[in-house]
């Protein structure tokens, strides 16, 4: 499996996945005009012809056959041509000494703070083939090239989780607040901001502070949730140092989860190595590995050793990188160590 920049030709197989999403991902909409514009800005991208605030650098997943299997993509900013929305949840005090009453009430604030970061977005993999290094590859990939490319990013990354909903794609969340001002489905309204019509959220969104307490018990225990499918995603990036900090989705109250770029484990510990060909050893630890390049980028994650310097693969590795004997290559290891995840 590599990970890879997008093509105009892979359009066809983006619709596919994007059909088979379900409700939730708002940046992968099953709209085939949407999806050639967005594939036509992220090849503009990745040769460098766009800003920061137009940067979508969208990469796929492909099998040894050339199957695209997965998607998943970073914007290079939020919000720089278009207002970015979320609700920040904080604590509005009601007290009375005289009636001995004393009320912490949480409350939703429409924010627009997160404007500016870069974003994790659309990671989607065919249920098939989620098995072995393929999630972790797909999304982790991301990570070795902000850290190649640190200058095309902010000094934070978000990523907005989606939130809970059930078999139908109800969302309760929206079924207490959203429905009575926008009036339309959640499924109608997910697609409508992922083709690009964000103009009726400032429109019809209240912009007043939303008390928790008046919507149903359901909504409320939702808020900052994930939805259960989302559950390995979210554990994979707090591993890598995201954490939740209070901003959820406006739509289904999901949360945005975030980390300085920097501070990203496997940004932060990646190196850049020469590449050696030969026997990485039957105690190889699987590496996430980056050729280096921008256009023509290419990454995998397969059984590697570090040794004197180079880093050891197999001739197949150095294939799927297109790399031979003596090139560079950024890598990291793929798994989080143990005494990481118990700081």
């Amino acid at each position: 499996m590599i990970v890879r920049p997008v093509r105009s030709a892979d359009l066809p197989a983006l619709i596919n996945l994007a059909r088979s999403t379900g409700a939730g991902l708002t940046t992968l909409p099953a709209n085939e005009e949407r999806l050639a514009h967005r594939v036509g800005w992220a090849e503009k991208a990745f040769r460098g012809e766009a800003t920061r605030a137009d940067a979508d650098y969208l990469f796929v997943l492909e099998d040894d056959n050339g199957e695209v299997v997965g998607i998943s993509a970073v914007a290079g900013a939020v919000g720089l041509r278009e207002p970015w929305y979320n609700y920040r949840v904080g604590l509005t005090v009601s007290a009375s000494q005289e009636l001995d009453i004393y009320r912490e009430i949480p409350t939703l604030f429409l924010a627009n703070d997160l404007t500016g970061n870069s974003e994790l977005c659309s990671l989607f993999l065919k249920a098939d083939h989620r098995t072995g290094l393929n999630g972790r590859l797909l999304s982790k990939a991301r990570f070795l090239f902000i850290a190649e490319f640190p200058q095309l990013f902010g000094n934070k990354i978000i990523a907005e989780m989606r939130g809970m909903s059930d078999e139908a794609g109800r969302s309760p969340f929206w079924e207490s607040l959203g429905r009575h001002f926008f009036k339309m489905e959640f499924s109608r309204a997910d697609y409508l901001t992922g083709v690009g019509n964000k103009a009726f959220i400032a429109e019809l969104m209240p912009k007043f502070p939303l008390y928790t307490c008046f919507l149903s018990e359901e909504a409320r225990q939702i808020i900052g949730r994930v939805h259960p499918d989302t559950e390995p995603a979210l554990n994979m990036l707090k591993a890598e140092g995201f954490s939740y900090q209070g901003y959820v989705d406006i739509f289904d109250a999901g949360p945005a989860i975030e980390a300085e770029t920097s501070k990203i484990r496997a940004v932060r510990d990646s190196q850049a190595l020469v590449l050696a060909i030969g026997t990485p050893g039957d105690d190889a630890t699987p590496f996430l590995m980056h050729n280096r390049k921008r256009e023509d980028c290419r990454i995998t994650a397969a059984p590697a050793r570090l040794a004197a310097g180079t880093l050891v693969v197999d001739q197949a590795t150095a294939k799927r990188l297109q790399l031979k004997a003596g090139d560079q290559v950024r890598a990291v290891p793929l798994a989080v160590e143990n005494k990481e995840l118990s700081r």
